[in-house]
């Protein structure tokens, strides 16, 4: 099973940047398809961001195109989320989360998960 940690969350103003990490362990995560999803509080988990095993392929949710970018080190075993252009409504908690096949956007479609990392943006 992988195991995944994310970091870099923090409090930033609208219009900043933050650049989150989620390191996997236990098996490498090379043949994996990789997910960022956040949760603001009250809310339903939504996807945000994925990147196919070989980085050839992402895709975004319409909310983040264009100012947020995933991509992935498989020699690290670590995907990223850079985040720029920051709005109060980006503030979630944000999870990584790997599915063992094509990518996908559905919370159910992926098999393991992250204990996620806040991020907050304040106006």
């Amino acid at each position: 099973q992988v195991q995944l940690v994310e970091s870099g969350g923090g409090l930033v103003q609208a219009g900043g940047s933050l650049r989150l990490s989620c390191a996997a362990s236990g098996r490498t995560f090379s043949s994996d398809a990789m997910g960022w999803f956040r949760q603001a509080p009250g809310k339903e988990r939504e996807f945000v961001a994925v990147i196919s095993s070989s980085a050839a392929y992402t895709y975004y949710a319409d909310s983040v195109k264009g100012r947020f970018a995933i991509s992935r080190d498989n020699a690290k075993n670590t995907v990223y989320l850079q985040m720029n252009s920051l709005k109060p409504e980006d503030t979630a908690v944000y999870y990584c989360a790997g599915r063992n096949g094509f990518w996908a956007t559905k919370t159910n479609d992926y098999d393991y998960w992250g204990q996620g990392t806040q991020v907050t943006v304040s106006s």
